[in-house]
């Protein structure tokens, strides 16, 4: 299936945030080519006029994304924390022909708003420069597998497992504050013990979330498992259960203190 981008204009960028250690949100484009089939995103096409559109193969560009958050720094003060990229990834392959979330980083530099980045992309290597002008400032990458065949199939348009963790051993060597995001774990396909440990050494922190079946992918995911991973549909299609998810954390909190990594949050649903 062919990709679909388009520039589009909005009225607005800067927007208040109800994610734990986030006070605000910034999306530079709408939709994403990473095409993850777990994405929690997808809902966006209900308000955004692409309710008919595959999810992952269309984005829209903000093209004046840059000018509206500059009038908007000009006009109010941004206290907390502001995260770049909340429903789409700043560093998805659009954003290498288009360098919107650059732009808006050289703004965001020049008013020295506490940044947070996650992203399952080299590509925000590229952007070292920016990063290391802001006081605070912390990027994060998305390790949800410690095998690149999974990723390559769950995540088929992001930077594979093994380019993500050489990220943010990069970053870290920069002085740049980073950590993982460790979600959503997948039964089966996520080793979150090989994870930590290799990671273990790169971040600063570690946040970790289940799974969650409930918010219109889980076609998509048992599609996936009837193709790649068949002895795993079973399991997915009866779903898991929060004792099942205590058991996970408790193992998650045990690997963390036996690696020395700090665990933000482990949050389930």
């Amino acid at each position: 299936m062919s990709n679909t981008m388009k520039n589009v204009q909005c009225k607005s960028l800067l927007t208040k945030s109800n994610l734990p250690e986030v006070d605000y949100c910034v999306n530079p484009y709408v939709g994403c080519l990473h095409r993850c089939v777990y994405c929690y995103a997808r809902f966006m096409r209900r308000f955004t006029g692409h309710a008919g559109d595959e999810w992952g193969h269309f984005v829209d560009v903000k093209e004046n994304a840059p000018s509206v958050l500059r009038e908007e720094l000009r006009c109010r003060k941004v206290e907390g924390m502001l995260l770049l990229g909340s429903v789409t990834d700043a560093y998805q392959p659009a954003e290498e022909k288009y360098g919107i979330t650059r732009a808006c980083l050289e703004i965001l530099a020049e008013y020295d708003v506490p940044i947070s980045i996650l992203t399952k992309s080299k590509l925000v290597l590229r952007d070292i420069d920016l990063l290391t002008k802001f006081s605070n400032c912390e990027v994060g990458l998305t390790i949800e597998f410690s095998d690149d065949r999974f990723s390559s199939i769950v995540s088929p348009g992001a930077s594979s497992i093994s380019e993500r963790v050489l990220t943010l051993g990069r970053l870290r060597e920069r002085g740049i504050r980073t950590y993982a995001f460790m979600g959503p774990i997948m039964p089966g396909l996520t080793d979150c013990e090989e994870i930590i440990r290799m990671i273990a050494s790169k971040i600063d922190y570690l946040m970790a979330e289940s799974l969650n079946l409930g918010c219109g992918n889980k076609a998509a995911i048992i599609a996936m498992l009837e193709r790649h991973f068949p002895d795993l549909l079973e399991e997915y299609r009866r779903g898991f259960s929060k004792g099942y998810w205590d058991i996970v954390r408790r193992d998650v909190e045990a690997t963390c203190v036996d690696n020395e990594v700090v665990l933000k949050g482990f949050f389930s649903h």
